[in-house]
């Protein structure tokens, strides 16, 4: 069965609230660009390729609305500054209004190839593994990251439905607990096996020989094939070049930013302090102690074994090879 993050109803945008998976299917029923803006920054939906296709959607209902261009266009890229599939989306929205194109036609586009770039990197990153693999994988990254089907989750759902034997360690991720509670979602609607796992047990299923390979998404490339992404994407990519385990991202070339060469420079979103000394709705610390929540962190190319896209993989991970591969 596969998942829908959300759905365009022509004059409203129904959102499925991944806040309240997996124990509730809550739909959110949107009608503005405002309502847009805030599930996007509020993690009603998140997931860069995801996030991308909704503010496209958004950006037609505020427009829709009689909402001044400039005024949607800003509320909406002011929700998350890491994923750059955000920023692609809204500027080809904006390109689409100053040409006089259909927008509502320009947003089905943009969610259409969303999907189409999604099982390319599928098919692709399936070929690069072997026919009994484990894989261990962070975050989210799957059809509700998405327009449909995934990312790095997609490369391990056409691995599982090409007949390979797929088990999956999956990282809770905290403090949203996104493999935890929305990439084992997944997995169990598509029968596919896995475990879920503290983020701190990683590494020593690595010593223990019981991971195969890692396969993580990316909320922003450089053109250096550095990769931003869920905080703990780093410490793994560190864990799996000591362990000589392969290291892939998936990644659609709209995730890629060629205008920033190097990691240090990509913006990397800091979220409200109270989010990490929360769990579940629960307070896990002392109400006086501080609290850090960095949202992403970034893996120098150095790291990677192979970044997938639909237009080909990228490896080694080089500069010229980057934009040899997305510009197609």
């Amino acid at each position: 069965m596969e998942v829908k993050a959300f759905i365009w109803r022509g004059e409203s945008l129904a959102l499925l609230d991944q806040r309240e998976l997996p124990h509730k299917e809550v739909w959110l029923d949107l009608k503005d660009h405002l309502q847009v803006a805030q599930a996007i920054k509020s993690m009603a939906v998140r997931g860069a390729p995801a996030i991308g296709c909704v503010s496209a959607y958004g950006f037609v209902l505020g427009i829709k609305r009689g909402a001044d261009p400039q005024e949607v266009y800003e509320v909406l890229k002011n929700t998350r500054p890491t994923a750059y599939n955000l920023f692609w989306a809204l500027g080809r929205m904006l390109r689409a209004l100053e040409e006089g194109r259909d927008l509502e036609e320009e947003a089905k586009a943009i969610e259409r190839e969303d999907y189409e770039a999604n099982r390319r990197m599928g098919d692709l990153g399936a070929e690069l593994l072997p026919d009994e693999v484990r894989i261990l994988t962070h975050c989210n990254t799957g059809a509700l990251a998405t327009a449909g089907w995934g990312t790095a989750l997609g490369v391990i759902r056409s691995a599982h439905y090409r007949g390979k034997k797929v088990k999956v360690w999956v990282d809770e991720t905290r403090p949203y607990l996104q493999g935890a509670r929305l990439t084992a979602w997944e997995l169990l609607k598509e029968g596919i096996p896995h475990t879920v796992i503290t983020d701190s047990t990683a590494g020593f299923l690595m010593k223990k020989g019981a991971v195969d390979a890692v396969i993580v998404g990316a909320d922003r490339i450089t053109a250096k094939g550095d990769v931003a992404n869920k905080i703990g994407t780093y410490s793994l990519a560190l864990l799996a070049k000591h362990h000589n385990i392969p290291f892939y991202v998936a990644a659609p070339s709209s995730t890629f930013d060629l205008s920033i060469k190097n990691g240090e420079d990509i913006p990397i979103e800091e979220r409200d302090p109270s989010e990490t000394k929360n769990c579940g709705g629960v307070t896990i610390t002392p109400k006086e102690s501080p609290a850090l929540h960095i949202a992403f962190d970034v893996t120098p190319a150095e790291y990677i074994t192979a970044i997938i896209t639909e237009n080909g993989v990228i490896s080694p991970v080089t500069e010229e090879k980057v934009r040899e591969i997305v510009n197609g």
